[in-house]
């Protein structure tokens, strides 16, 4: 079993009289240090499968799993537990706070758990990731007073402050230029070899496709692929009890 794991996942939500399907059975796992993205077009049910494993949605039918563990069923107190400790978020909205500075906004996520880290640990790690998304300049600059570009930089770098063992990522480059958008593409590839930290993306862009190791490509609600670089897809992300593989999308798929 991965660090990440759908067995059989249904997600439906009401629309009026009318139960949209948004995700159809899906399964597949992710191993720990994996870059993977997640591909489909628009309403091919990507961020509904981000968000069940982020543990901000749970599904109708189905499990997940994270590092081996159920995540039905658990109270809230223990899912923000393990949002905290175990999930980065980075979302295409940004979600930054208005009050705080870039530094402030990338500081906060540490303010909100149990874990003390020393002040100058902290700082140095916080200037460092300041850095190298490029806001130096910026630092004591509010949300107000930065570009869609900048203020998802500073959210890169906050999801990244806690070093989550998983970054979930919603379209983290939609809104950079392009050479920015390389920058923070080779970052957070240099931290997932680094220090191991999974990261999931859910996007349109090629360039994070290319430089995936495990890619997962979905249509209608449904894998239409799933396959790593590196080895045969039968071979890929061993299997749990349920017997669920690399290129299981569907029970009768």
């Amino acid at each position: 079993m991965g660090i990440v794991e759908l067995q059989n996942v249904r997600k439906v939500y009401p629309l009026g009289k009318v139960q949209v399907e948004a995700v159809k059975g899906v399964s597949f796992c992710i191993e720990k240090g994996d870059f993977i993205s997640i591909a489909g077009p628009s309403g091919s049910g990507k961020t509904t499968i981000l968000n069940m494993v982020g543990l901000v949605d749970q599904p109708t039918e189905g499990e997940v799993f994270l590092d081996g563990k159920p995540t039905s069923g658990l109270k809230d107190a223990e899912l923000t537990r393990l949002r905290h400790e175990t999930l980065g978020f980075i979302f295409q909205s940004f979600n930054l706070i208005p009050v705080l500075n870039v530094w402030e906004n990338i500081e906060f996520p540490l303010l909100l758990g149990k874990t003390r880290v020393g002040k100058d640990e902290k700082k140095e790690w916080i200037d460092h990731l300041i850095e190298e998304v490029g806001l130096s300049e910026w630092r004591k600059h509010k949300p107000n007073e930065l570009s869609g570009g900048q203020r998802q930089r500073v959210a890169i770098a906050r999801a990244l402050v806690t070093r989550p063992q998983i970054v979930l990522a919603d379209e983290p480059t939609a809104n950079l230029d392009s050479a920015t958008g390389e920058q923070i593409l080779e970052l957070m590839k240099k931290i997932n070899r680094e220090l191991e930290t999974t990261f999931i993306f859910s996007t349109h862009d090629a360039r994070i496709v290319d430089i995936a190791d495990h890619i997962i490509r979905l249509r209608d609600g449904l894998v239409t692929e799933n396959r790593r670089r590196d080895e045969p897809a039968a071979e890929a992300c061993a299997a749990g009890a349920a017997g669920v593989g690399v290129r299981g999308a569907r029970a009768g798929a």
